[in-house]
C-alpha cells in the first residue's frame, strides 16, 4: 500500500472505531468518512454517490451484477453474454447461472484477446439482457474497447457491465460519457488495501440483492461497513487524480523496454496486443518450457513473477484466457506474467532482462520438448 493511504486509515482502526449505522457521536463519525469516501470515488468516474455500492471485494461485485440481474429478470427473460477472457469470478458465476437454468452465452475472442464484435452483434439479436466483458484483461492486459462495446449493447437493449478493476485508476473512465451501466472496481490495484471492493450501479439500474441483513448500502449488501479499508480506497482514489498521468508514463516506458528486450530471447512470444494493453502488464510465452519452472526459478533470483492469474496460479489447468485467444494448452502452459507498478524502477527493469534470458536458456537445455 502507498504510505499515505495507510496513514488516512489508522485513524479509522482506533480513535474512530464506530459502526455507520450507529445513532452516536462515534457511528457518526464513522457514517461521515463512509459518505466522504463513496464521494470522492464516485466523483472520479463522474458518477452519483448515490450509485456506488461498497462491497467485500471486486469478486462479490462482480457476483452482484450477474446474479443480482439474472434474479432480477427471472429465468424466462434473462439472458446474459460474457466475454471468454473475463475474469474467474463473472465466468463461474456465468456457469453456476446455466446450471441453474438461465439463458448463458460466452462471446469469442481474437488472437489479442479482443472480444469478437460480430458475434456480439449476432449474439444480442437472440434477447441479451446484459454484457459482461472485462476492461483490462488480468492475464494478458489487452484493453477492450467498451464505448465502443456499450454503444452497441445499448442499441440492441441490452444493458452492460464492466470489471474495471486493472484499468480503473490507470486509464480515465468516464461512465456518463461511455455511459456504461456497471462497472466493478476495487482498492488494492490502486496501492490502497486489499478486501474492499466497489460497484458501480447506474441509478435506475435495477438487481435483485444477494447479501440480506441490516440493509446496508442502499439494501444491496448488507453487512456492517469496513471504514477503515473504504477510507484508504478512496485515499488511493484521490492520489490517482494527481499522478495517474505521471504514473501511466513511466509504467509505459518500463514495460515496452521489458518488451523488447524479452523478445529478442529465441521463440519467444507476447501474450495479448503490442500496445493496446495495460501500462502495468506484460505476458510472454516460451517454447518448449513450462511457465511456473520460470516462474520458481525468477523466485531464486528474487523476482516475483505469475503463470496465469494471481488468483488461480495454483491451478495445474492452463489458463482459461490464453486458450481463448488460440493457444495450444502446451503453448499455454509456457507463459510468464510479470506485472510492475510504480515502486518499480529503470534498474529493476534492467535486472529482469539480465536474469530472464539466461533462465530461459537453461530451462530448455533440459527440457524433453525441445529436440
Amino acid at each position: 500500500m502507498d504510505p499515505r493511504v495507510v496513514e488516512a486509515m489508522q485513524p479509522y482502526f482506533t480513535d474512530f472505531y464506530g459502526n455507520a449505522s450507529s445513532l452516536n457521536s462515534f457511528g457518526f463519525k464513522a457514517k461521515e468518512a463512509l459518505e466522504k469516501s463513496r464521494e470522492t470515488i464516485a466523483e472520479f468516474m463522474n458518477a452519483e454517490a448515490s450509485e456506488l455500492i461498497f462491497t467485500g471485494s471486486a469478486t462479490e461485485a462482480n457476483n452482484l451484477v450477474l446474479k443480482g440481474h439474472a434474479f432480477k429478470e427471472g429465468k424466462s427473460k434473462c439472458h446474459i453474454a460474457v466475454s471468454s477472457v473475463d475474469h474467474d469470478c463473472v465466468l463461474l458465476s456465468a456457469k453456476w447461472l446455466k446450471r441453474q437454468g438461465f439463458k448463458i452465452t460466452i462471446l469469442p475472442v481474437d488472437k489479442y484477446g479482443f472480444l469478437d464484435l460480430d458475434a456480439l452483434e449476432k449474439t444480442l439479436e437472440e434477447n441479451v439482457t446484459l454484457v459482461s466483458v472485462v476492461h483490462g484483461n488480468n492475464e494478458i492486459g489487452t484493453i477492450q474497447p467498451i464505448e465502443e462495446i456499450t454503444r452497441v449493447c445499448h442499441e440492441h437493449g441490452a444493458l452492460f457491465h464492466t470489471d474495471a478493476v486493472q484499468s480503473f485508476g490507470k486509464l480515465a473512465i468516464d461512465v456518463r460519457k461511455i455511459k456504461i451501466d456497471f462497472m466493478t472496481i476495487n482498492g488494492h490495484k490502486l496501492y490502497g488495501p486489499k478486501g474492499v471492493g466497489a460497484l458501480f450501479k447506474r441509478k435506475g439500474r435495477e438487481l435483485d440483492t444477494l447479501i440480506h441483513g441490516g440493509g446496508h448500502e442502499f439494501g444491496l449488501r448488507s453487512g456492517t461497513e469496513n471504514i477503515p479499508a473504504i477510507v484508504g480506497f478512496a485515499k488511493a482514489v484521490e492520489l490517482r487524480e494527481g499522478e495517474m498521468e505521471a504514473e501511466a508514463r513511466h509504467l509505459t516506458n518500463m514495460r515496452n523496454k521489458l518488451i523488447k528486450a524479452t523478445l529478442e530471447i529465441e521463440e519467444t512470444y507476447l501474450n495479448g496486443h503490442r500496445t493496446k494493453r495495460l501500462t502495468n502488464n506484460t505476458n510472454f510465452r516460451f517454447s518448449y518450457i513450462e511457465g511456473e519452472a520460470v516462474v520458481l526459478s525468477l523466485g531464486s533470483e528474487g523476482i516475483a513473477a505469475s503463470s496465469g492469474s494471481a488468483c488461480s496460479s495454483k491451478s495445474a489447468e492452463p489458463s482459461h484466457v490464453l486458450l481463448a485467444i488460440g493457444l495450444k494448452p502446451e503453448e499455454a502452459r509456457g507463459s510468464l506474467r510479470i506485472s510492475i507498478g510504480k515502486y518499480n524502477t529503470e534498474e529493476d527493469i534492467d535486472y529482469i532482462i539480465q536474469v530472464l534470458p539466461k533462465i530461459v536458456k537453461r530451462l530448455r537445455a533440459m527440457s524433453p520438448l525441445k529436440d
